[in-house]
């Protein structure tokens, strides 16, 4: 089987966390809101290893963009989903995408540039295969970097995002969950 956007959504819908955060994000109103990441591409990596859908998800990745740059703002945010998800029993992270500037050079030591776009942040995740979004509003995916290599347990550093130490972690903590997962380097590394 070719894994196609079709196939990616319905197998993620068979996590009932996935499917419950998708039906009530609409109702926060925020604007460019994705669910982001680990909890869409393992569910496809747990359906090919057998394992219920919501094996070894960490967390659920939320993802909106607002110019309103202050903690304040966001923090508003972060609490009414608190509210919104808390019988769901299962940590929901939450990210403006427009601060995201602000705050990460002092917590990853680098830089990181000033996001335009929910999207810009989704393109930024450390491997290339695992920079998808599911619009909470419309149900598209969004996914630069097509599908292959999370139907292939491919995991290659993001050339958007080019951190070889920290895509290393990433990956070392996948393939620990999913053994099967294979990591690429690229030449010279």
């Amino acid at each position: 089987m070719t894994l196609t956007v079709e196939n990616l959504v319905s197998i993620a819908m068979t996590n009932p966390i996935n499917a419950q955060i998708t039906a009530r994000l609409p109702s926060l109103g925020l604007s460019q809101c994705m669910l982001t990441a680990g909890c869409l591409f393992q569910a496809v990596w747990n359906h090919q290893s057998q394992q219920p859908p919501d094996w070894g998800i960490k967390d659920y990745d939320v993802f909106y963009f607002d110019t309103d740059l202050s903690w304040e703002a966001e923090n508003e945010v972060i609490n009414s989903a608190r509210r919104l998800f808390q019988d769901l029993d299962v940590n929901v992270e939450v990210k403006n995408q427009a601060r995201i500037h602000l705050w990460y050079p002092q917590r990853f030591g680098s830089a990181y540039p000033q996001l335009q776009s929910t999207k810009d942040g989704v393109d930024r995740y450390l491997v290339a295969g695992t920079c998808i979004g599911l619009d909470a509003e419309t149900g598209e995916v969004y996914a630069p970097n097509g599908l292959a290599d999370i139907e292939q347990g491919i995991l290659r550093i993001n050339p958007k995002n080019a951190q070889p130490c920290l895509f290393d972690q990433k990956a070392k903590s996948y393939q620990a969950r999913w053994p099967w997962l294979r990591i690429l380097y690229p030449k010279g590394d």
